[in-house]
């Protein structure tokens, strides 16, 4: 399971995050970007010693000094199922191996420049210095 995947699917989800100085936010998840910053409502911040709260409208964090997201079991049961369908889809989806000439398969001609690997060198200069 990729973590923006998992983060998409978590908008408007209760999240704890806690940041790599200890301080923590819990809060709803408003947006997220593809750096994992992330965007929070309705947020509970702790200190890193736990002794000091603040209650904040709405909040952005930087992607790079999150430690740990921590999202309810159950969107983690959900985006497991979801991707787990989506992948059987596909497949059923993809229709039969085909093998053939467009296939790079062992029968098939070589495609491109250069010729096999290891093979007779037929008068190629390579990348010299072009006499």
């Amino acid at each position: 399971m990729l973590p923006l995947s998992l983060l998409n699917a978590a908008q408007n989800k209760p999240m704890l995050v806690e940041l790599k100085n200890g301080e923590t936010f819990n809060g709803h998840l408003v947006n997220c970007d593809n750096f994992m910053n992330i965007t929070l409502r309705e947020v509970y911040q702790t200190s890193a010693e736990g002794d000091r709260f603040w209650k904040l409208k709405e909040c952005y964090i930087r992607g790079s000094t999150i430690k740990y997201l921590r999202v309810p079991d159950t969107l983690l049961d959900a985006v497991k199922e979801e991707q787990h369908r989506a992948r059987e889809s596909g497949r059923s989806a993809r229709g039969a191996h085909v093998s053939g000439a467009g296939a790079r398969g062992r029968g098939a001609p070589p495609r491109g420049r250069g010729a096999v690997r290891g093979g007779p060198v037929r008068g190629a200069r390579g990348r010299g210095r072009g006499m």
